[in-house]
């Protein structure tokens, strides 16, 4: 049987984020996000809900959500679902779902908070790299052989 795990949001962090490190060496940033959820009931009367959600990243991207991200700000986010258990100091039984952020990208304005209309920034760096070739809609002339469509 095929197994998919993806999870996809768009959301406002609840709380800054907080960067430590792994024995290793390795970043990790967690963070609260939520995410908003609006509808209009049969009675005409308008609804709303917020899911709160615990997210957790490594490496350049943690490092890179430390130092752009603040309580506030609405972020795109695209991971995984994992699921944690642990015994509390009391003895209780605990457990949680977590998003694992694999790549994520900020939405709105640096400096700002609430959903914005600037492009969105990506949390990783895109590699500098040559010009795309030009195709019909860009100068009217036919792409030539070779030049691959990214779909």
């Amino acid at each position: 049987m095929a197994n998919f795990n993806k999870v996809l949001l768009i959301g406002n962090l609840t709380r800054d984020p907080q960067l430590s490190y792994l024995p290793s060496q390795t970043p990790v940033v967690e963070f609260g996000l939520a995410v908003n959820r609006k509808w209009t009931a049969k009675d005409g009367e308008s609804k709303e809900e917020t899911c709160f959600v615990d997210c957790r990243a490594f490496s350049r991207l943690a490092e890179n959500i430390n130092k752009y991200m603040r309580k506030g700000r609405p972020i795109f986010v695209e991971g995984r679902l994992t699921y944690e258990t642990w015994t509390a100091q009391d003895g209780s039984k605990r457990s949680r779902h977590r998003v694992m952020v694999e790549n994520c990208q900020f939405l709105g304005t640096p400096g700002t908070t609430g959903q914005g209309g600037a492009p969105a920034q990506s949390a990783e760096a895109a590699p500098a790299g040559p010009d795309p070739p030009a195709g019909p809609l860009d100068d009217g002339q036919p792409r030539q052989a070779g030049d691959d469509i990214p779909f």
